[in-house]
C-alpha cells in the first residue's frame, strides 16, 4: 500500500483510470468481434454486465484513495509537502472516479455492438 502522502499518489489514480479505459474499450471491441450479444437484448446483455463490473472494480479503489488522501491531507501540518501531496492526490483521485463513473454508466443505456 502506498502511503497517502507519497508522491506516487499523484499519478496512481490516473494510471488505474488509463488501464481501465483501455480495458473497457478493448474488451468492448473484442467482445463485439468474437461473440456479439443479440441486438434484441439492447443494453441488458453479458457484455455490458461485464463492463459494468469492471467499472465498479475500478471505481472502488479510486473512491477509497480519495477518502484516504483527503483525511491524510487534513491531518497533516498546514504548509507541509505531505499536506499538498495528499490533498492534490485526493482531487486527482476524485476526478478520475467521476470520469470512470460518467463513462462507465453509459453501459447501462447503450447497446454495445450497434
Amino acid at each position: 500500500m502506498i502511503a497517502p502522502t507519497h508522491p506516487m499518489q499523484l499519478v496512481v489514480g490516473l494510471i488505474l483510470w488509463s488501464v481501465w479505459f483501455v480495458a473497457l474499450y478493448g474488451g468492448l471491441s473484442v467482445g463485439c468481434a468474437v461473440a456479439p450479444p443479440a441486438e434484441e437484448l439492447g443494453a441488458a446483455n453479458w457484455l455490458n454486465l461485464s463492463l459494468l463490473v469492471l467499472t465498479a472494480v475500478t471505481l472502488l479503489p479510486l473512491l477509497y484513495w480519495t477518502r484516504l488522501c483527503w483525511r491524510a491531507g487534513l491531518s497533516s501540518q498546514p504548509g507541509s509537502t505531505d499536506r499538498f501531496i495528499a490533498l492534490v492526490s485526493s482531487g486527482v483521485h476524485l476526478i478520475t472516479a467521476i470520469a470512470t463513473l460518467a463513462i462507465g454508466l453509459t453501459v447501462l443505456t447503450l447497446p454495445p455492438c450497434v
